[in-house]
Formats: structure tokens, C-alpha cells, sequence
């Protein structure tokens, strides 16, 4: 019934988020979205973003995934429905709320086999032991991506991580943010990642697509 009504007149439930602030579950033509106060964080704009990406890196089906930043879970959905990866999914959400409205408002545990972590991404990788084929970065807090996602530790942290011929896809900022940071990744020829710059995906995004070197 909510679905019908939906294609109507949107309908709106409302979360409070320590790390987000107001955070909105809303039913709209049909589908649910989640947003925050200024930016869509799953299954609306941004899943077309990560549908262009992961459309593009083309990683291995099989090999285990990292997503840095779940959000209601839309990068899940499409590598699981879309794309058929079916190797294990390892999920890193900083923030409990989102983790809770993944779960129960977007059914993310459906998607087996997953783990879901309720933890800081910075601190993940300096101390995660597994390596992945697949590892996607969306990490923002409203529309910024926080600093500390942009530094070389945490790029060189995230290239231990990846086994031989892993792809990454970062969604790096939206229109002219960050674009001194994402030019020092691009010139960085430290960190053990070959970057690509995408630009403008869907008018808005800018997609850092990676591999190992």
C-alpha cells in the first residue's frame, strides 16, 4: 500500500544519526531513498553514480568485496541484482543508525554471504588482514568527503588490501570539491594504485576508478 501511494504523494519516516544528523527514509515513485539534510546516501542520484562505476571497473565476480560506507545499502544491491558478484561482501559503516535503517528499512542482510561492521573506515584498514578483489569507497558525511579519506596513509593502508588485479572505485566528491586532494591521488605515484579520473558522472560526481600497480 505504501508503494502505491508513493507514486501519489511521497511518504517520509525520520532518523536521528549522532554522526549525520537528520537522516530521511522516504517512499518516492514506488521506491524507497535515503537521504540526509542536503545529499541522497542510497537508491536515489548516488545509485546511479556507483551504477556508472561499477559498471566501468569491471572487477572480478567472484573475488570478496570491501565497501567502505554502506549508507541504506544501494552499492550492495546492485553488485548482488545488477551486476552478479557473488563472493562475500564486507561492509565498514561508521555510524550505527545507518547500519540499523540498512537492515531494517532496505533488508541489506538478504545479501549473503555479507558481514557487516559497525566501525571507522580510517581504522579498518590500518588493521584489516583479508584482501579483496573489489573495493569501493563512498564515504561522505553530508556532502563532504571528511579529510582523512584523501591521505596518503590511508590510500597506501587501502592498497595492502588488494589482491592482484583488485579494482577500486572511489566516489571522490561532488561537482569542484576536493579537487586539489583528488589531484594529489592522481600524481601520487606512492600509494601502489593507478588512478583514473572520472568527471561529472551524472553532472555532479567526480569517480576515481583504481587498480593495483
Amino acid at each position: 500500500m505504501k508503494k502505491t501511494f508513493s507514486y501519489l504523494w511521497p511518504l517520509t519516516k525520520k532518523y536521528n544519526s549522532s554522526y549525520n544528523g537528520k537522516l530521511e527514509v522516504t517512499w518516492i515513485n514506488g521506491r524507497k531513498v535515503l537521504d540526509s539534510s542536503n545529499a541522497n546516501y542510497s537508491y536515489g542520484a548516488l545509485q546511479e553514480v556507483l551504477d556508472r562505476g561499477i559498471s566501468e571497473v569491471r572487477a572480478d565476480r567472484a573475488a570478496p568485496v570491501l565497501l567502505l560506507g554502506l549508507g541504506g545499502g544501494s552499492a550492495i544491491s546492485l553488485l548482488r541484482n545488477k551486476f552478479k558478484y557473488y563472493g562475500k561482501i564486507t561492509a565498514v559503516e561508521l555510524d550505527p543508525a545507518i547500519v540499523e535503517i540498512a537492515k531494517t528499512e532496505f533488508n541489506i542482510e538478504a545479501h549473503q554471504p555479507l558481514e557487516l561492521l559497525c566501525e571507522d573506515a580510517e581504522a579498518f584498514v590500518a588493521t584489516a588482514q583479508e584482501q579483496f578483489g573489489f573495493i569501493i569507497v563512498d564515504l561522505f558525511l553530508d556532502l563532504k568527503v571528511p579529510s582523512q579519506f584523501f591521505s596518503e596513509t590511508f590510500w597506501k593502508n587501502v592498497g595492502g588490501l588488494l589482491l592482484p588485479g583488485a579494482k577500486i572505485l572511489f566516489n571522490a566528491g561532488i561537482n569542484e570539491a576536493h579537487q586539489e586532494q583528488i589531484d594529489y591521488l592522481l600524481k601520487n605515484g606512492t600509494l601502489g594504485i593507478h588512478f583514473q579520473k572520472k568527471e561529472y558522472v551524472y553532472g555532479s560526481n567526480t569517480l576515481l576508478l583504481g587498480e593495483k600497480s
